[in-house]
């Protein structure tokens, strides 16, 4: 090789090199460009999107998981004002949302309306027993009675019927409903629920603005919610929780509204997770997000009663009496995040972080929501009252200051029943 191919050699180099990173520089924008505008389009909420497309599917298996507290020492609690001793046993797991959304209407200022109808099905498979399995637990009716009626009528209303502090059900009467001989009615912590709808809901299709697809501008015909006797915590705020706007930011706190909790609450960015083999944000409920008015300031329109809330300073617990007409108390499982006093009015109660709080794994390109699980503990408030007849009487002291958790809750989706972990 003479001195000139050398030469030439290094300059031929040289202006090759400076070709390629000069065509880098110029594609990679375009390429980030091109993809930009591509997850733009198919994150669009309309006939033929990638987004539309899932929305619509019932292909993606739901599933709601039930952990039921038995109460193993009822006749103790009544005769001597035991706390209650809880045994917790579960999963019980039903399949929901296999029903397709209906009543797809496209509206003219960039929202789409829809009516979600709900309903359950059991699977034995992925349950440790049958729907046939009985519990002890609290006595709907009586709780319910007691709080909402004169404690002299409520009475009355117990002794004709022969019912008592706790009941012996089945799980599919504990949940879904079961005829009460003291009301005459029918009860269940989730009834009514199949063969219901929920909505309906008006959305943004993202069509004029990706940051706002998803998100639901209304819900049950009404642009806010009217629970809470405040502008507040009536707000109909972010998406369903399935999906969120592309390209998330990492600080930015991501909202969602639930009918199931009657209020809009938010989460935020945890860490980057691998989700098999896709790389996931992580967003978590914050403990703030059930604390008590007077760590967070924020939430003093979700105590509607002092007296129950000891001035509003019990945090863990939100008040459902004006959503559901009767007296539920939301928590987390095991009252995570909730006050002293709630552990402290029965035995059997074990929050743990890992089992028991809230988070979404969202793709922060697409928005699009991977795995979410909502972990919800249903509490009932029993007592107190000066009007107890005798043989309720040794319960007066324990249900006066304490809720009984009846049911845990946790949803959560997955494409493997294999891996489905709460």
């Amino acid at each position: 090789m003479t001195c000139c191919d050398l030469k030439c050699g290094l300059i031929t180099g040289t202006v090759l090199g400076a070709l390629i990173a000069l065509l880098g520089v110029i594609l990679i924008p375009v390429g980030n460009m091109f993809i930009e505008n591509t997850v733009h389009t198919e994150t669009v909420l309309e006939n033929g999107t990638l987004a539309f497309d899932t929305w619509t599917s019932v292909d993606t298996p739901m599933y709601r998981q039930f952990w039921l507290f038995d109460v193993q020492n009822p006749d103790e609690v009544l005769s001597q004002g035991a706390k209650p001793v809880l045994v917790q046993k579960g999963p019980y797991t039903y399949r929901t949302r296999f029903i397709p959304k209906t009543n797809i209407t496209f509206n003219d200022n960039f929202t789409l309306s829809f009516v979600l109808p709900v309903g359950a099905i059991f699977e034995p498979s992925m349950s440790v027993g049958t729907e046939e399995d009985i519990f002890t637990s609290l006595n709907l009716a009586v709780a319910g009675v007691y709080s909402l009626l004169d404690h002299r009528l409520a009475n009355l209303l117990i002794q004709r019927s022969n019912s008592t502090l706790f009941q012996s059900r089945t799980v599919k009467e504990l949940l879904w409903g079961y005829k009460d001989p003291m009301l005459g009615s029918t009860l269940g912590v989730f009834y009514p629920y199949n063969d219901t709808i929920d909505g309906p809901y008006t959305v943004f299709t993202g069509k004029d603005d990706i940051n706002k697809v998803a998100t639901i501008e209304r819900w049950a015909g009404e642009p806010s919610l009217s629970y809470w006797n405040d502008p507040y915590c009536n707000k109909i705020n972010g998406t369903d929780g399935s999906s969120f706007h592309p390209f998330l930011n990492k600080k930015e706190t991501l909202f969602f509204f639930s009918s199931d909790i009657c209020r809009s609450i938010s989460a935020e960015y945890e860490g980057t997770v691998d989700l098999k083999g896709i790389d996931v944000y992580r967003y978590m409920l914050p403990p703030e997000a059930l604390a008590s008015p007077v760590e967070n300031p924020d939430n003093q329109c979700y105590c509607t009663d002092p007296v129950i809330t000891r001035n509003c300073t019990t945090a863990g617990l939100l008040d459902l009496t004006a959503c559901r007409g009767t007296p539920v108390f939301l928590s987390l499982p095991h009252f995570l995040y909730g006050s002293n006093d709630l552990h402290q009015g029965v035995i059997g109660l074990n929050p743990n972080f890992d089992e028991h709080s809230i988070f979404l794994d969202v793709e922060p390109i697409t928005g699009f929501t991977l795995r979410f699980a909502k972990r919800l503990q249903v509490n009932m408030l029993y007592g107190p009252s000066d009007n107890f007849v005798s043989y309720l009487l040794g319960g007066l002291v324990l249900f006066a200051s304490c809720l009984i958790g009846l049911i845990v809750v946790c949803t959560k989706r997955s494409n493997n029943k294999k891996n489905l972990h709460c």
